[in-house]
């Protein structure tokens, strides 16, 4: 008898057949590349041995820019051409970046990203990173010996749409077929949970060289819950470096780093990294600069200095988890475990504040400059359809809420923060004017009732609505996010089957003060916000009536005696008066109900002239 083998339409017949997959950390002071091997994660290293490359990359008037150690180790020496830390680029334009004044690069302002002057001649951060992923992914495929099926590339939870979408095009221009992109505190709870079999609720505390991420994350019977997520995309160890550099310039009498030379500044802030990273386990650190005179700068920075020092920064990061944790309605005592991750993780000043806040120990076992990276290779490897999952199912959410700008300049809140992606919601949407015929859409992200206090992220535009009365037309506005945390809208009129759509795709990411202060603003400004809008909700129907009323004047005056028409219009009046003067809501309301008021025997003759034009001339057998 012969045997046939059989398998899938499209899929290979090799029972065995292993597609090569990798998880990809794209970190802002290091990156590395992981995969799974023999059912176990692990870092990909170098052909020297070292798993870590530096995020640096140095650009020449050769044709190939140097990437990694070689290129830290000319940043001193060219500091313009040598690019670091550019994932604090992503997504940004120079107005979002208060630090630039104190960085050595010639940065070039545009409407959309930021870009940078190099001696190969202009590059975007998007540029930039694709030379890190490059390198990677030549690293990858060397010791995996074929090409990448795929990769999951990791990104901070605060990541907004620009910044996500920076990121996939830095891939792309790598050549590496991105399967999704994947929250960083998510991917190192999946490295902790799937190698521990935890279960319960967690604490992602993720401070990186750039970014804070806070993740507040249940696991139970294989399901991976985020219950709220919060963070700070301009937080991280650079800023801590930055604080050393400061206080060693105040020291020797320099106002700040913008006053020295680029070289002198890379200088100065390569010695405060090193001497961070001293301090983490010494109880003293001493850095040196090399002054123009040929003289040499020294000072001592000891552990508490240092700690002085960083101490408003790791307040930041408590303040975002204070924020999580109430969005997830837990307290601390709530909390099983708390997972540190990230380089800067490392500083015992972080790690006392941790343990202090959430009163234990926090879970650091697992290499915190590594874990991202691993948790990323393990969910590769499902995506690439190497493992079934084992059972696990991933539920990450949406940062901030998303929604629309409605008459009045409020916003109806679509999407929810903290919804679980991906998810699709729909609302319907009507006209205002009679006779419209198009619609403009303004999508908005924030949790603030007004617009103007919440981020703009697209617009468009419906057109071809059917006139009609307002409030006739149906447009129903459908949000639809993906598991890579991109937005997409379409608007549909319901009756026609007109439709618009748009891939969100902002041209630049939110700003420090808005992401650091947007939930807090939100929380304080409950009250107001909601005053205003019940008062624009009262503006917009008093609107409303008055623009009806003046219709039906316009067209059945004659309906009215003298006397009942100058009461219309006084009423009329009263309710234009307290729209143009910003009345309070009840003034509003009241005069708006005596407005509905003088025109109900209006109403009743206008219903019964339009029954008898329309019964006119026709008997009762044409109307059976």
């Amino acid at each position: 008898m012969a045997l046939l083998q059989i398998a899938e339409p499209g899929q290979s017949a090799a029972p065995h057949q292993h597609r090569l997959a990798a998880g990809i950390d794209l970190g802002t002071t290091n990156s590395l590349v992981a995969t799974v091997q023999s059912a176990v994660a692990r870092a990909l290293p170098d052909e020297d041995g070292a798993c870590l490359l530096p995020s640096v990359v140095r650009y020449t008037r050769a044709a190939e820019p140097e990437v990694g150690r070689p290129a830290q180790a000319r940043q001193a020496e060219d500091p313009v051409n040598t690019i670091a830390s550019v994932k604090r680029f992503m997504g940004r334009r120079l107005a979002d970046l208060p630090e630039a004044a104190s960085l050595p690069y010639r940065f070039i302002d545009q409407t959309g990203m930021v870009g940078l002057a190099t001696a190969a001649g202009e590059r975007s951060p998007v540029q930039v990173s694709a030379d890190i992923l490059r390198t990677l992914r030549v690293r990858a495929e060397a010791s995996l010996g074929g090409e990448l099926a795929g990769v999951i590339i990791t990104v901070p939870a605060y990541f907004d749409d620009a910044q996500r979408q920076a990121t996939r095009d830095a891939a792309h221009l790598a050549g590496l077929t991105v399967l999704r992109l994947l929250n960083e505190p998510t991917a190192a709870a999946i490295a902790y949970g799937l190698d521990r079999a935890a279960e319960g609720v967690f604490a992602i505390y993720d401070l990186g060289g750039g970014t804070f991420d806070i993740s507040i994350l249940r696991l139970s019977k294989g399901v991976f819950e985020v219950l709220a997520t919060g963070g700070d995309s301009a937080l991280g160890g650079d800023d801590f470096d930055r604080a050393i550099a400061q206080w060693f310039c105040n020291g020797h009498g320099v106002e700040g780093l913008a006053m020295l030379a680029p070289s002198a500044q890379r200088s100065l802030m390569m010695a405060a990294r090193a001497a961070k990273e001293t301090l983490s386990h010494a109880g003293s650190a001493v850095i040196a600069l090399a002054h123009a005179d040929r003289s040499i700068w020294q000072a001592a920075l000891s552990r508490a200095q240092f700690a002085e020092l960083g101490a408003a920064l790791v307040a930041r990061t408590l303040a975002a988890t204070r924020r999580a944790l109430r969005d997830a309605k837990l307290g601390t005592g709530d909390i099983d475990g708390v997972v540190l991750v990230g380089g800067s993780t490392r500083m015992p000043l972080v790690r006392h504040a941790v343990q202090e806040f959430f009163g234990r120990e926090p879970l650091a076992d697992i290499d915190p400059d590594q874990v991202v990276a691993l948790g990323a290779a393990i969910q590769a490897d499902v995506l690439a359809g190497n493992r079934n999952g084992d059972g696990w199912l991933l539920l990450d959410v949406c940062p901030l809420s998303l929604g629309i700008e409605t008459m009045g300049g409020l916003v109806e809140k679509i999407i929810p923060r903290n919804s679980t992606l991906p998810t699709a919601r729909a609302q319907e949407f009507t006209t205002f004017k009679d006779g419209q015929t198009a619609m403009s859409l303004h999508v908005v992200q924030g949790e603030r009732e007004s617009v103007a206090d919440c981020r703009s992220l697209a617009r468009l535009e419906l057109r071809g609505i059917p006139p009609a009365v307002a409030g006739a037309a149906r447009v129903r506005v459908s949000f639809q996010i993906d598991t890579d945390g991109l937005l997409a809208v379409t608007a549909r009129e319901q009756t026609t089957g007109v439709e618009t759509h748009v891939e969100v795709k902002p041209s630049y990411g939110l700003t420090d003060v808005e992401i650091a202060a947007m939930l807090q603003q939100a929380i304080d400004a409950s009250l107001p916000d909601m005053q205003l809008r019940t008062l624009r909700e009262a503006q917009i129907d008093a609107r409303r009536l008055l623009d009806a009323t003046e219709a039906a004047l316009d067209s059945d005056a004659a309906l009215l005696s003298a006397d009942e028409l100058a009461a219309v219009r006084r009423a009329m009046f009263q309710v234009g008066e307290a729209l143009e003067t910003d009345a309070c809501v009840d003034l509003l309301k009241a005069a708006a109900t005596d407005l509905a008021g003088a025109t109900e025997t209006f109403a009743a003759r206008r219903m019964n002239a339009s029954i008898r034009n329309a019964l006119a001339g026709r008997n009762l057998d044409t109307l059976v």
